[in-house]
């Protein structure tokens, strides 16, 4: 940019506001312009002009959010790219240059430009630290700490928070090894002794940003003795904000030096803490109450961890700090609860919310200790005049609901149904919701309590109400009345379950929820999806309700269909898919339920999901839920859903190589294993096609790996529904499978290797399985026999690795049987006599984790091996 008129110009319309956009567009491409231009010199105008004590503060930060941005980007790609041009194409003197100004601009006393420049430093130290350059780096900032300005300090600390803070995992690694010199610099400005009130709040900050670093400072007890007593004095400083970032540190150290913190929290932290809970200002409080939320989310995770380990010194340290306190802190967690907002909003994180949360985790961590407390405050305050004690009363009974034993809960839910229930004509708003959220909670994780003859009736009817009247409650009523739908329905297939005697009732409510027109998009979605469960939920008796169900969802549907056209707005197209969407799935309950009898609405069913599918545009949610519709459809009509073949397959195929949309992509892929079992030969004249596309997303670099054995397993399914004409694609399938089964991860391979291994497998088996089935019902096994040995190859290599899945286990067992069951003549004999085939049936045999299907199927491929061997091996085989 050099011989640029007016670089103050371009920085300034850099920083236009939006409603200014084609100046702010001009200025930034000018900007990208020069960098492109020439790349030195563009960063050695900038830092000039950053460092510049004569310009205004504004222009020197828009010139260092300029620089910032020449190194750092957000997509991971462009990072490595500035990155490079940083490395390589920078000369070292230009560098330097820039390095020594950009450092000397963190003494200016303009805080914009210390700001930026704190900025830039971190920036470029995210790309030199890694790459052990820059060594002076770190010690010039602790003696900027130790010898600077106020301004000075500041900034110096507030770039040690930016490097800190980077999610870069190769600089994280490397601030390891400067964990000393960034804590002599931030517990220096941390410390009570240092007056400038902006340094200590920098030095707070940067401290929690550095915590994690400094696992090794933390094993020697003197530094961990004055890091702990710089954070407890900040936590009572005059400054609310040194006040909050100190409790922050507090939590963090808790989240990852637990094993350190016995002492401290006997000799201050309990106390410092209580305290904090009780501030006045709500920011501080929040916090501080967040501390006892990570110290039970801890001892949750250390009891956890304990009953997994095979001996004691495998055991974490645990100290009960929440159960020591409970007596302590619920009470004054049970007093925030009353300091509800009346005007927050329901995203909104306040002080009440906190506590809740914090009481939640705090029942899971000490289970029946949390009982007495709660239920005394709920017994004092269930009545009150005052809306906040009453809210607050009923909030705390649901938030122990998740971590008392429930045989211990069971008693005390029975005998607080009725007043609950009562809670929902609380003439509060706010009471009546936190109520409904609260029956919930019971409805979830207690619901043994809930009587079906003394408590259901009243219970459906309350919700309702909230539903039918209040939107603010429709959010906590649906979710109770699905958890309810879903303790009560029953046995499958049974005549009659508690739900029957207010199922037409429920569904009549909902379907005149759903139907108003002013209904709130939200309420309607929340509505249709219990809707969805009492469907799923209904016994036989309601089976005449569901069918006339079907066709109110479905001319709903069809009424949809012209508001295709009538949508103006994003936020019009949004709530139409949304109620297209519900109403997909309601239907789809329904034909579950329903099964063959839903066959005389099929036609029409097809005709609104053909419409909706031809009018859906690019990037809708529709198609899918109107292939899982589908899907459904051509279960429960099986061989007849043909019918509807010519008119769907153009959809089907389209989705399928629609690489562009993956989740639509896979549901295809899916369909079209639904659809192959449930029409079986029927579907051989659309195979075809279907193993095109297979085939060609099984070559895409653009779908995931994940995809893979979905299609593998969907090949099993079309060979098993069209029998021997599935020679035709044998041998290029067979050749699929072999090279999948080349895939293997290694020792140092990562989780998710390791998993898509495993499913990999999974979807070859039963790739095998399929194909094995097909050939032997077409008297075709002699073409199958050239892959027999590969087959054998996998599994030998499966039988030796501890990587597993019952899944896997169960189709390998599928497949050894189909083997030994399709040659009966003895023709794979000397396979079968391998020690290995005969130990691995065992192991899955007598696995007492595993489910009865896969034992069974484990049994049942023993005895078609014994067939297949004859008597020589039988004793060896029995065990």
């Amino acid at each position: 940019m050099e011989g640029s008129p007016d670089i103050n110009t371009v920085l300034t319309n850099s920083l236009s506001p939006a409603s200014d956009a084609t100046l702010r567009n001009a200025a930034e491409q000018q900007l990208t312009q020069a960098a492109e231009t020439n790349f030195s010199q563009y960063l050695v105008t900038l830092v000039q002009e950053l460092a510049n004590e004569n310009a205004q503060g504004h222009i020197r930060a828009a010139a260092g959010l300029a620089l910032k941005n020449a190194f750092t980007a957000r997509e991971f790609s462009r990072q490595a790219v500035l990155q490079a041009k940083w490395l390589n194409q920078t000369d070292p003197e230009t560098k330097t240059r820039i390095k020594q100004l950009a450092l000397e601009t963190l003494s200016s006393s303009n805080a914009q430009t210390g700001q930026a420049t704190a900025q830039v430093v971190a920036a470029i130290a995210g790309i030199e630290l890694p790459r052990n350059q820059w060594p002076d780096l770190m010690h010039t900032l602790v003696r900027n700490v130790s010898e600077g300005t106020p301004h000075q300090k500041q900034a110096s600390l507030t770039t040690i928070g930016f490097i800190c803070e980077s999610q870069d995992q190769e600089l994280r690694n490397s601030l390891v090894t400067h964990s000393n010199a960034i804590l002599t610099a931030v517990v220096q400005g941390a410390r009570k002794e240092e007056t400038n009130g902006d340094v200590r709040l920098a030095a707070i900050t940067a401290l929690g940003d550095s915590l994690e670093f400094v696992g090794n400072n933390f094993k020697h007890e003197g530094e961990r003795n004055y890091i702990m007593q710089v954070i407890c004095e900040a936590t009572q400083a005059d400054n609310s904000q040194i006040q909050q970032g100190a409790f922050g540190c507090l939590n963090r150290i808790m989240a990852l030096y637990y094993e350190n913190m016995r002492f401290y929290m006997e000799k201050a932290l309990f106390g410092l803490t209580i305290l904090g809970m009780k501030s006045t200002d709500e920011d501080v409080a929040k916090l501080a109450v967040e501390f006892w939320s990570t110290v039970c989310e801890e001892e949750i995770a250390i009891e956890d961890d304990n009953a997994q380990v095979e001996s004691s010194e495998q055991m974490r340290p645990f100290y009960n700090f929440s159960r020591v306190a409970t007596n302590e802190v619920v009470p004054v967690l049970l007093g925030l609860l009353t300091k509800q907002d009346e005007d927050a909003s329901d995203d909104e994180y306040n002080i009440s919310r906190a506590a809740y949360q914090c009481l939640q985790l705090y029942a899971q961590a000490v289970g029946a200790s949390i009982i007495p407390p709660v239920i005394q405050f709920v017994e004092a305050n269930l009545r009150s005049e005052d809306w906040h004690n009453r809210d607050a009363a009923v909030s705390a009974f649901g938030a122990i609901m998740d971590g008392p034993d429930e045989k211990v809960l069971e008693p005390i839910v029975k005998s607080g149904m009725q007043p609950l229930i009562s809670m929902m004509d609380d003439p509060s708003v706010h009471v009546k919701d936190s109520t409904a959220y609260a029956l919930g909670r019971i409805t979830e994780t207690c619901s043994e309590a809930i009587d079906p003859v003394q408590h259901l009736a009243p219970l459906i009817r309350s919700l309702f109400d909230g539903l039918m009247n209040n939107p603010k409650m429709a959010a906590s009523c649906c979710w109770a009345l699905m958890n309810l739908a879903e303790r009560f329905a029953g046995d499958p297939g049974a005549a009659q379950n508690p739900l029957t005697p207010h199922f037409n009732q429920s569904v009549s409510n909902l379907l005149t929820v759903t139907g108003r027109m002013d209904c709130e998009p939200a309420v309607r979605t929340a509505s249709y999806e219990v809707l969805n469960v009492f469907v799923q939920s209904s016994a036989n008796e309601s089976l005449p309700a569901v069918a006339s169900l079907s066709t109110v969802a479905i001319q709903r549907l069809e009424e949809t269909l012209p508001m295709q056209s009538q949508c103006v707005s994003v936020e019009d197209k949004i709530i139409l898919e949304d109620m297209q969407t519900s109403l997909c799935t309601v239907l789809q309950a329904i034909i579950q339920r329903l099964d063959k009898e839903i066959a005389p609405q099929g036609d029409r069913i097809m005709q609104v999901l053909l419409q909706m599918l031809n009018t859906a545009g690019g990037k809708s949610s529709v198609p899918e839920s109107a292939f899982a519709t589908i899907s459904s459809l051509s279960n429960a009509m099986e061989d007849d859903f043909v019918k509807y073949m010519d008119a769907f397959s153009p959809f089907l195929y389209n989705a399928l190589g629609n690489q562009e949309e993956p989740s639509l992509c896979s549901m295809a892929i899916g369909l079209v294993s639904d659809i192959t079992r449930s029409m079986g030969e029927r579907s051989q004249p659309y195979c075809d096609n279907f193993m095109n596309y297979l085939l060609n997303n099984l070559r895409s670099t653009t779908l995931a790996n994940q995809f893979k054995p979905a299609i593998l397993q969907c090949f099993g399914d079309i060979a098993g529904a069209i029998g021997g004409h599935f020679e035709t694609y044998l041998s290029v399938v067979a050749q699929v499978l072999q090279q999948a089964a080349t895939v293997t991860a290694t020792a140092e391979g990562s989780y998710e290797m390791f998993d898509y291994v495993v499913s990999l497998r999974e979807g070859i088996m039963d790739a095998w399985g399929g194909i094995i089935g097909a050939m032997k019902t077409s008297g075709k096994t002699q073409t199958l026999q050239q892959f027999v040995p590969s087959i054998f190859q996998l599994l030998n290599s499966i039988s030796s690795d501890v990587n597993r899945s019952e899944a896997l286990m169960r189709a390998c067992m599928g497949v050894i049987g189909d083997l030994a069951d399709a040659y009966p003549g003895g023709e794979l004999v000397e396979a079968f006599r391998q020690d290995w085939v005969t130990i691995l049936i065992k192991e899955v045999r007598t696995n007492r984790d595993f489910q009865p299907r896969t034992i069974e199927t484990a049994r049942w491929a023993r005895e078609q091996v014994k067939r297949q061997i004859g008597g020589t091996q039988t004793v060896m085989l029995q065990t």
